[in-house]
């Protein structure tokens, strides 16, 4: 992953944060590995092939651990189907590790393999130090990277608080498992159920008394389309729309942002007279639908790596319900690799 696509990535995880300040979880990522553990300290960290190895099949390994004493890391496999060339359906993948064969996977139904307990604790062991870890059952085996897996596990260690205890990945020490922090409750958001209504162009009296108070939810360059139209063909053609949510509130919808493979739109939430100060909820929206705002951005035009999130209206606010990467851009799956949160919470459903 080239650094403009990492930086395009990270810019799109900040421009996803809500008006109300959340408990986020941490991103971390050193060569060909990274790492995302979301608010209840899950982490999941996923490894890649070298990027110079162009005779290799291509694949992604990722390592789950929920928090919390006693658990342990589970692990993955999925082989890449991107571009021509790569891997066809394979009947049997095999691990190999430093040139020993070390078991077959247990495919899944989503077309990704398992890796059995002892499997993942082997091939963490390996790719800790100078060992080799192989899959192989394609055309060409796919060779996981250990390169930055070491700083990426003692990260994870670390955010789970494992240092020093008899179950830590990397630095272990004599502390208890009991030791361990327990993880942390999801958010729990109980959706309201929205009214069927369509949403409406604001008319040109409306625009010209509400565009002031939008503007003064904004940061500089939140919303270029809006704060700087004369620099931006057509944004004066943009316009500016309504959508009741019932209860005298209103989303308001604008065009924020549009870029070579990428938009952005800004939502609102406002009591239905639009007097009163608007509340901004994302400006790096995609779409809503039934009382959820959802996000869906490239890292790159190639598509194969995205940042995500969700907005779930609970009657006053939008709370967010999810925030993710696909993770590295490697041409893997079209439309990303994994899902990697940083944020996730328990939607209840609307009655």
């Amino acid at each position: 992953m080239k650094n403009n696509e990492i930086a395009a990535l990270s810019l799109l995880a900040a421009l996803v944060s809500p008006a109300m300040a959340q408990d986020s979880g941490v991103s971390f990522s050193h060569k060909n590995w990274e790492l995302a553990c979301d608010n209840t300290n899950t982490c999941r960290a996923a490894g890649y092939a070298n990027e110079d190895e162009p005779s290799a099949s291509n694949g992604s390994v990722l390592l789950t651990r929920i928090a919390g004493p006693g658990t342990v890391p589970t692990g993955e496999v999925t082989l890449a189907d991107y571009e021509e060339g790569d891997s066809a359906a394979v009947a049997k993948l095999t691990l190999w590790i430093n040139g020993k064969a070390a078991g077959a996977l247990k495919p899944t139904k989503y077309g990704n393999w398992n890796l059995s307990a002892s499997q993942t604790l082997a091939l963490i062991g390996a790719i800790k130090g100078s060992g080799t870890v192989e899959f192989k059952g394609g055309p060409a085996p796919f060779v996981l990277s250990g390169e930055g897996a070491s700083a990426t596990l003692l990260k994870m260690d670390d955010v789970q608080g494992r240092i020093g205890t008899s179950g830590a990945l990397t630095k272990k020490g004599d502390k208890p498992e009991s030791s361990v922090p327990a993880a942390i409750p999801a958010p729990v958001i109980q959706a309201v159920k929205v009214p069927k209504a369509v949403e409406r162009p604001l008319t040109a009296p409306e625009i010209a008394a509400l565009t002031p108070k939008l503007l003064a939810t904004l940061q500089p360059d939140d919303c270029d389309r809006m704060q700087s139209p004369q620099d931006n063909d057509g944004a004066s053609e943009d316009g500016i729309m309504l959508t009741p949510l019932g209860n005298g509130h209103a989303l308001i919808t604008a065009v924020c942002w549009r870029a070579a493979y990428n938009e952005g739109y800004g939502y609102w939430v406002i009591d239905s007279a639009l007097k009163q100060a608007p509340v901004l909820v994302t400006n790096s929206g995609s779409g809503y639908d039934e009382g959820i705002i959802s996000m869906g951005q490239k890292g790159r035009g190639l598509g194969d790596c995205w940042a995500t999130a969700s907005w779930v209206w609970d009657g006053t606010a939008f709370r967010q319900s999810n925030e993710a990467t696909t993770g590295l851009c490697r041409l893997i799956h079209a439309g990303g690799t994994w899902d990697l949160p940083t944020y996730v919470a328990e939607v209840k459903a609307a009655q």
